[in-house]
């Protein structure tokens, strides 16, 4: 298996990781402010990563030099996270995924303007049937739907959240130094927490963490060990890799994914036409392996 392949089964294992923080997020938003769930998030994951880089790699005393990289692809993250939660207290979640189907076409506009990574017209190709299948996914295949939709405040919020998640990926190549993926990672979530615990620390203060429901300590474990660490590293090591439209296009499986979790959480199955984009979804994936090829 080359590199870009291995890029490409990073990238599958995330989208899948992710979808799980979806499904869990639901059930534990309306229990824990945001801010307060990804500071503890960022804290747990932190410590995961850097244990796991002491242990396997080591880390460096030369992966400190110039550490505001690591504010800066924090700092970066950070604002997609808090963008992204406030703008979901306007906007649907139907709406917002919808948004959050323009990151990889932005992902690639930055790669460009950073990197001068090219988008060639079979990716371009490969980017506008995957958003499609997507998009058809999201909106289960309800054309009403799809026509209903409007960009509201918070949608405009959450699209300047997935803007700076779009400039996140080339920023990864643009700024590592030779470092592991791990070493890395561990640098960025220790700024992302140091900068999310800097906004939010009202709501940690605030928050009566004896009190939470078993729900809120079951998905904080999974997004900070497996939504956090484990794709967060995943995510460095296939940005070093691949172009950054490639990376970000595994984005448009998570709707495909959250379907498969809420299968096995016992919430039913979509429409059989919601199909149609699963299906739009894989040819676009094929098509990006068979560029690499």
């Amino acid at each position: 298996m080359n590199q870009a392949m291995r890029g490409h089964a990073a990238m599958l294992l995330f989208s899948a990781l992710v979808a799980g923080s979806f499904s869990l997020g639901v059930l534990a938003a309306p229990h824990i402010a945001p801010t307060a769930l990804n500071v503890v998030r960022f804290a747990i994951a932190s410590v995961l990563v850097g244990t796991a880089a002491l242990l396997t790699t080591g880390i460096p005393r030369t992966a400190w030099r110039a550490p505001w990289r690591y504010f800066a692809l924090g700092g970066t993250f950070a604002i997609y996270f808090v963008l992204m939660f406030q703008g979901l207290k306007t906007a649907a979640p139907v709406s917002a995924a919808a948004v959050f189907t323009l990151t990889p076409i932005l992902s690639a506009v930055a790669g460009y303007f950073m990197l001068r990574q090219i988008t060639t017209r079979w990716m371009a190709a490969a980017l506008a049937i995957g958003g499609a299948g997507a998009v058809w996914v999201i909106f289960r295949a309800d054309l009403q739907a799809l026509m209903n939709f409007h960009m509201g405040q918070g949608e405009i919020i959450y699209f300047w959240g997935c803007v700076a998640h779009a400039i996140y990926t080339p920023m990864v190549r643009k700024l590592n130094r030779g470092e592991p993926a791990v070493v890395f990672t561990f640098g960025m979530l220790v700024a992302c927490f140091l900068v999310v615990g800097a906004w939010g620390w009202r709501d940690i203060v605030e928050t009566d963490w004896a009190a939470l429901p078993a729900i809120v300590w079951v998905t904080i474990l999974y997004v900070a060990v497996f939504a956090s660490a484990v794709t967060f590293v995943l995510l460095q090591y296939a940005s070093l890799r691949l172009p950054s439209a490639k990376v970000m296009a595994y984005t448009y499986l998570t709707p495909t994914w959250v379907l498969v979790w809420e299968f096995f959480m016992g919430h039913g199955t979509p429409p059989g036409l919601v199909l149609i984009g699963v299906g739009l979804s894989i040819v676009a994936l094929v098509m990006l392996l068979e560029g690499d090829r």
